[in-house]
């Protein structure tokens, strides 16, 4: 799956290009296996389901494909290789978990397909499988994946080592690309670059940041500054913004334009508020669907590409994300997906 001559940033533009110009991501994840029972009150969160109940997982994935995603995201925001051991998982066992949460995904993705049969014009470019990589303070369980305040002792090498073999894994897995999500500092972007580039990693990225101000990201680095630093790594091919309030999003998309060429992606939360504190949402600050779909016209007419939903949103939202744009795209219409970059095209 490698990437031939050609910058991924490149390709991933021309993929848009081909496509209609945007793709459709999927949505929350986690509430979804609540909304179906999966109790998800432990350090390994989603990632959990991994272990107890992969049958909900894919249940999930097939939602948000039925709802009209270009792009599912794995289970793996949570899955890390220390945060199985701590559960008394050997190390082979903590990887061999990490390659599930991308087979549950293909499977689904392959399901999919076979349910549709031979109907045409149901896609206009293949389904992508994007392994998610969730930041340090994730896997901390504390709260501090949404300020990016690590301490002192966090430098950017144990950065580094702590992310280097999960990263690894994953490149390996069999997935179309890494989704390293919801950064919360520049600190932990340029440990992801560098292992990037370090490790030679085969398959793309992107990088998507999280905001509380619509200015900065949430440890308070400029965005500009974390932007940059995705755009100097030739193998991440989109830069944007996740589990961030919708009203933020506009401004945020014109902040990173100032910074890359590189295509922007943007999933937003619903704009409820969570509190690290006791685990809950605060759900009387959030939009509604109708609320959250009205702005997708202006994020894809400011720049952003790939759209879709982060936590508490839902298949409902992506179905309506979907409907929106390729409204928005009847007038032009796409051309013909019938070459792509090798690691687009559907491995089954």
């Amino acid at each position: 799956m490698g990437f031939g001559s050609v910058k991924p940033s490149s390709e991933m533009l021309d993929f848009i290009r081909k496509s209609g110009g945007y793709a459709v991501l999927d949505g929350g994840f986690a509430t979804e296996l609540e909304r179906y029972g999966a109790n998800l009150n432990d350090p390994l969160w989603s990632a959990k389901c991994l272990i107890d109940s992969p049958h909900l997982v894919k249940r999930v994935h097939l939602d948000y494909l039925e709802a009209g995603a270009d792009i599912i995201i794995t289970a793996s925001y949570q899955a890390t290789i220390q945060g199985f051991e701590a559960k008394g998982f050997t190390t082979e066992e903590s990887e061999a978990l990490l390659l599930k949460s991308v087979e549950i995904a293909r499977e689904a993705r392959d399901i999919y397909y076979e349910s549709v049969g031979n109907r045409t014009n149901l896609r206009k470019c293949p389904i992508l499988v994007a392994a998610s990589v969730g930041s340090y303070g994730a896997y901390l369980a504390d709260g501090s994946e949404y300020n990016g305040d690590y301490g002192e002792a966090v430098i950017l090498a144990t950065l580094k080592e702590f992310h280097r073999r999960r990263v690894q894994v994953l490149a390996e897995s069999g997935a179309d690309l890494i989704a390293f999500e919801t950064i919360p500092n520049k600190l932990e972007a340029q440990a992801y670059a560098e292992l990037l580039e370090e490790d030679d990693i085969k398959i793309p990225a992107w990088f998507s940041f999280t905001s509380k101000d619509g200015v900065n990201v949430v440890s308070g680095d400029s965005i500009l500054e974390c932007a940059s630093i995705a755009d100097s790594c030739e193998k991440v091919l989109a830069v944007g913004i996740n589990c961030t309030p919708p009203r933020f999003i506009h401004g945020l998309i014109l902040s990173i334009q100032k910074a890359t060429t590189k295509p922007i992606l943007i999933y937003p939360n619903s704009g409820e508020t969570y509190d690290a504190q006791t685990k809950e949402w605060i759900q009387s600050t959030g939009v509604s669907d109708v609320d959250f779909v009205s702005y997708v016209n202006k994020w894809h007419d400011a720049g952003a590409s790939l759209i879709g939903g982060c936590c508490r949103t839902t298949p409902n939202t992506i179905r309506a994300i979907s409907k929106t744009l390729s409204k928005g795209s009847a007038a032009q219409p796409s051309e013909p997906v019938t070459s792509l970059p090798i690691r687009y095209q559907l491995v089954k």
